[in-house]
Formats: C-alpha cells, structure tokens, sequence
C-alpha cells in the first residue's frame, strides 16, 4: 500500500461523520494574455454559519484536485479561494478528538503536510485568494502558495492553535516566521492566542507581510486575478526579505508564556521551539518535526479539555442550560440605571451600544450624575477615536445616555438594573423606589455580586419581577454574565434578563439563588485557603506562587490588589456567613484593609513589607505542594456541593464560569477537567472522553 492508502486506512473510520470541505475546480482565463488558472474553491456546501475545516476526507479532496492540476500543461497557475465570506477555518476539531493513538495522530500530521506542500512545489505558481475567514490549517493553506491576496473585510485571521493546546502543525511555525520575520511570527503563533485568541484583520494581517496584496470586498476576486495576471506577466514582482533577530523573538516570546503559563501548557513551548528551527531547518525536517509535536499534542488531555472549553464557549454559552422559551421576553426600550459610579457608567455605555435604546442614570446628586455621563463620554469619544464608532454613531450614543436625580425618569423604562453599594438594606430601599414608579411589566435587576436575590425581593410587591444580572469587570471586556433566579423569579422576567445578555453580546449562564452565585464564590474558596496558608505561617510568597503549575491568570495576592482588599473581605464574611465551616475571615486581612493597603504589592510590582508584616506570626508553615493540595482539594469539595445544592446544571457551567468571568485558561478546561485528570476529583466530574483521552 502507498503512503496515502496507509493513512486513508487507517483515518477513514475516525472520519466517518466528517463534514467534507470539497475542492471544486474551474478553469479561469486571466486578463492581459496571462493564461489559464485552475482555480480551486473550498467548500463544504454550507453557508458561512459552518465554515469551511479540513478532516481527513477533506484533505484526500484537495489531494485529488491538486493530483489532477499536476498532470495538465496547460495551466499558467493555480488559485485557491473559499466560499462565501469564509476561505477556512482550519482542521476538523471534532475529527481531531475523535483520535485515540498517536500513529492516527502522526497520520493526520503528515497527511496535512503531504497535501498542502504539493501548492508551494508546483512547476506553477500558486496564488491564495483569502476572501474570508483563514485560520489555523486554513491560513496555512494560503502559506504554502507561491503568493497571497487578502480582503480588507477579513475580520479573522488568525493561527490560534496554542490558545487549545495545539501547534500550527501543516506548516505554519516553518513558513510563517520566513515569510514575515520571527518577531511578527511570534505574535500571529503565540502572542495573539495568549490573549484570549485576538483575531487579525485582513488589512493588519496585510501590513504583517501575510498577504502580498490587498483588495476591498465588493471586486475582490477579479481584483486578485488581475494582480495574479500581472505577477505572471512579469508587470509585479514580490520581493520576500531576509529577517533576522530570531534569538531576541523567541526569547522575548518565552518570557512572556513563561510569565502567563509558568510552563503550566506545553504547546505555546512546542511552537517557540519550532519557531526557532524554522531559522536553519529544512523543509523536510522543519515538517517532520510538526508532525511530531502534533502527534504529542493531539494525544493529550490539554488538548482535549482545550476542545472541551472552546465547545463550551461556542455551543453551551449560546444555549444556556435551564433558560426558559425565548419567546417569553419582553421588549425592552428604554433602560434605567441606578447609581452613576464606574461600573454603572460601564453598564450604561454598553445597554447604549448594545441594544441602541436610551438608558438613563440616577444617583444621590447632581455631581454624582454628572460625572458618569461624562465617563460615559469621553468612552465613546475613545471609541471614535480609535475608529470603533463613526461620527454619527458617537452622536446617537451621546444623545443615548442621560442623567437624572429623580428615579421618576424610570417611568416608561422596561429594564431597570441597581448599581449600588452591596448591603441588603441599601439594595432593598433602592429597588422599593424604582418598583413605586416603574410599570407594571418592568424588570427589576440587581447586579450584586454576593448578596441573597430572595432577601432583596422579600419586601417587593411584585418580587416575580426581579432577577440578579451579575456582570464582571470590566463591563465590556468581560464576557460573563450570571444571571440569577430567585425563589420568586417569573419565566417572562428570566426570558427577558436571558434576551437583553444576548443582546449585551455576553455569555449568560443561569445560577441558582446562593451566596456568591459561581465565581466569586469559587474564587473566595480559592482566595480564602490561600489567605489562610498564610495566617498560620507559610511565607507569602510560597503560598502565593504555589498555583502557579496551573497557569491561572494571575497570583492570589495579585487578584486580591485588582478586586480590593476590602471587596474580597467584605465576600468572604458574606460567605463565612453562609458557610462558616468552610468558609474563614482571616483577621489579617481585616489589618491590611484597615491599615488602608491596597494590596501586599507596591506600584513597581515589589511586595510591601509593611502589607506583608500584617500577616506575620503563624507558626505552622506549610510546603507550596501542601498549598497547591490544600486549594485544590477545597475546590472540588466546593464545587461538589454547588452541583449538589443545583447552583448550576451541571460541571460544564462551572467551567463555563471560570473561563468567562474568571479568566481561567482554556488548557485546564475551567477546573473540573484538571480536577479530574489530577485525580484529586473523587469521583471524577466529567466522564472520560469529555475533556480527556477517550478511556
């Protein structure tokens, strides 16, 4: 059997529910007596809402299309382009878990670099006409050809591999840093999908050197066949640089995944290695080489609970479980805000861009008032600034956001959201105004991030109408939105909260009415064994870094200066409250707020020894692996009761949480998956297979 036999055997059945990307294949004449292309179109017969990806079957496709191309002489080039609005998004992900051994694995990585090699090793130039969406195996379609063209409508491009646990594996660690230079390499490979799988556009992707040219959408693919014709004709030469400085890219680049991982996901490790060869290898071995990373990789349970945290985002977060008919919602036309501080002001720009409806502030004072419309100004000033917004959109978002010291400008509101201190007393007077004048089919919300929804509607007349809309800060960057059922919630107002999230662009997940909801409660836990390692006398910085072979977002203590000191005490006796066998008040922590410290870290990032002294003179110090076992075992046990208690569905929610509003990394699928494959979950919460190895 031929290499291609061997791997067709042994894929076909992994494959088996693939949805195939066909290469279709028309002959085109090019202007100015160029000749003929063969150009090739990617697709698998859906519209945009399925792009195009590429699986074993798939691949076998374009190999027979281009086996075809090969064999004619009468081609002056080969083109490749994609349908509508996508060119291709890159491998099948479905197909990639599916695999369960490592010679599929290395299969799969060699058959991806035996086909899309064959465009750059042509007797005939090769041109990639990228008219939408390229990333992962798609963009690396477009590296192996001869030349590229790009749209300016591109909204992603992008080689976000790393970002799940994965490498650019048919080529891209090898083609792209030649092509564009290690440093601008490092950024498309490893930088971009660090933070939080950042997307290039057409014209940046452009201006990087990816493309070769750029055209605007409306003539884009007789713009690039003109420009082909011209390449061939000799009127257009591309000159390709040499680049240099290879060793201060990656070592620049390791620093940073060694300060956002601390070596916690081996994949961003692979790719800078790869990158790094790219430099003398060649192209046999730079390929050889991905096909063995990949084969590691894709073996993985990293990968794995990478494929189960981006399922997570892209298909729970969008049908969230236990959410009622959405027909059930309410039309919403004007919202109102109560309260004029930062995170309101942040609420009030958002309901304004989102949902194009006006929104209205109160708070105490005129003052008050005015200082967060004039937040709410000078954002949408930035925006149209940094071209987010055109001049008459600004102008409608201005014109959008007013203020008022009266609660009587709810009158004709449809969703009125409290924005206030978090105490219960101030929160149920608060909501008690709004209800006196708000109509009769209003939705009341609060937006408290710990407190009892039931308490707060005790006192309501029509408490049916009030639900928890808990947003994280930053408003607009973080894409979490808890909302809360209490126990007199009715389905329209949840359907309502449920449409206005969508709307907000956010991922809303439904919590049942307990202290704290899912993060912060989670986070407290976590915070709170932490705190409390070192009350007994583990050094500070021991216990601090003790989590960091996880690779979270950021060191205990660091979140505590982000949240405030006094946020997170003020939680954790709301918590301890609730839940006082587990849940401390550590009297240290009260000293460095009353002591008014910000945090246990200096604005040059160095720790405070006057913060640091405060939580001094324990005497039973434990290890950072007792550390790390002490957190993580109060986690699961936590997390155990949330799912006993019903705060949410099930484990894939509180994942969805901590991903969404915690930031927590894609490589640990949330936290049950690590739980899980660290075997400290017992019994474990995720089956196997679900974000690990198949069984």
């Amino acid at each position: 059997m031929s290499e291609l036999e061997n791997w067709r055997a042994l894929l076909s059945e992994r494959a088996a529910d693939e949805v195939v990307t066909k290469a279709l294949v028309r002959d085109v004449r090019l202007p100015g007596g160029a000749g003929t292309m063969a150009l090739i179109t990617l697709d698998n017969g859906f519209d945009h809402t399925r792009p195009n990806t590429f699986g074993p079957h798939g691949l076998f496709a374009l190999n027979g299309a281009l086996s075809e191309i090969a064999e004619r002489t009468d081609l002056a080039a080969v083109g490749v382009t994609g349908k509508p609005f996508i060119f291709a998004v890159g491998a099948d992900l479905k197909g990639a878990a599916a695999l369960a051994t490592r010679e599929e694995a290395l299969a799969v990585a060699a058959l991806g670099h035996h086909v899309f090699r064959r465009l750059g090793e042509l007797p005939i130039p090769s041109f990639a006409f990228v008219n939408g969406a390229a990333m992962g195996g798609g963009l690396e379609v477009a590296l192996h050809c001869t030349y590229r063209t790009i749209s300016s409508g591109v909204t992603a491009v992008a080689l976000p591999e790393c970002f799940l646990g994965l490498v650019p594996g048919w080529g891209g660690t090898q083609l792209l840093p030649r092509l564009i230079g290690p440093a601008n390499a490092v950024k498309l490979i490893i930088e971009n999908p660090l933070a939080q799988n950042r997307l290039t556009r057409g014209r940046e992707a452009y201006e990087l050197g990816v493309a070769d040219a750029v055209f605007e959408p409306a003539d884009f693919l007789e713009e690039s066949l003109r420009w082909a014709a011209r390449v061939i004709n000799g009127e257009v030469v591309v000159e390709r640089p040499q680049h240099d400085g290879w060793d201060k890219a990656v070592g620049d680049a390791r620093f940073l995944v060694d300060m956002k991982l601390r070596g916690a996901s081996p994949a961003p490790y692979r790719a800078l290695d790869l990158i790094a060869r790219a430099r003398t290898a060649t192209r046999d071995e730079g390929f050889a080489a991905e096909d063995e990373a990949l084969a590691d990789l894709l073996t993985g349970d990293e990968l794995r609970a990478g494929l189960y945290a981006f399922d997570l985002v892209q298909r729970r977060a969008k049908q969230p479980a236990g959410a009622p008919d959405p027909s059930l919602a309410r039309k919403v036309t004007k919202v109102g805000i109560v309260g004029a501080g930062l995170m309101a002001s942040q609420m009030a720009l958002l309901f304004a861009r989102r949902l194009e409806v006006p929104v209205v502030l109160t708070d105490l004072d005129q003052a008050r008032l005015d200082k967060g419309v004039a937040y709410v100004r000078d954002e949408i000033g930035k925006l149209l600034a940094r071209g987010r917004v055109s001049q008459d959109q600004a102008n409608r978002l201005t014109s959008l956001v007013t203020g008022s010291p009266a609660k009587d400008a709810f009158a004709d509101a449809d969703f009125v959201i409290e924005a206030v201190f978090e105490d219960l007393a101030v929160k149920k007077q608060v909501l008690a105004e709004v209800e006196a004048v708000v109509p009769a089919e209003c939705v009341l919300a609060t937006n408290t991030s710990s407190l009892s929804l039931t308490a707060m509607a005790a006192d309501l007349a029509h408490p049916e109408r009030l639900v928890g809309f808990h947003f994280f800060n930053p408003v607009a960057v973080m894409p979490l939105l808890e909302i809360v059922r209490g126990a007199a919630t009715d389905d329209a107002t949840l359907a309502t909260a449920f449409a206005v999230g969508r709307t907000l662009k956010k991922s809303s997940v439904l919590v049942k009415d307990a202290p704290a909801f899912v993060v912060n409660r989670l986070l407290t836990r976590f915070m709170g064994e932490v705190v409390a390692a070192v009350d007994e006398g583990t050094p500070l910085e021991t216990a601090e870094h003790a989590l960091d072979g996880l690779g979270l977002p950021m060191t205990p203590f660091a979140l505590l200066q982000l949240v405030g000191p006094a946020v997170g005490l003020h939680v954790a006796e709301t918590l301890h409250e609730a839940f006082p066998e587990r849940f401390g008040v550590s009297a240290n922590l009260a000293k460095l707020v009353a002591a008014g410290k910000p945090g246990v870290y200096l604005p040059d990032l160095t720790l405070d020894e006057e913060a640091v002294a405060l939580f001094a003179g324990g005497s039973q110090a434990s290890t950072a692996e007792q550390v790390r076992e002490r957190v993580l075992g109060a986690l699961a046990e936590e997390i155990r009761i949330m799912l006993d208690e019903g705060v949410v569905a099930a484990a894939q929610d509180i994942d969805l949480c901590m991903i969404l509003g915690a930031g927590w990394p894609f490589h640990l699928g949330g936290i049950t998956p690590y739980l899980d494959r660290s075997g400290i979950a017992q019994p474990c919460f995720l089956a196997p297979g679900v974000a690990s190895m198949p069984a």
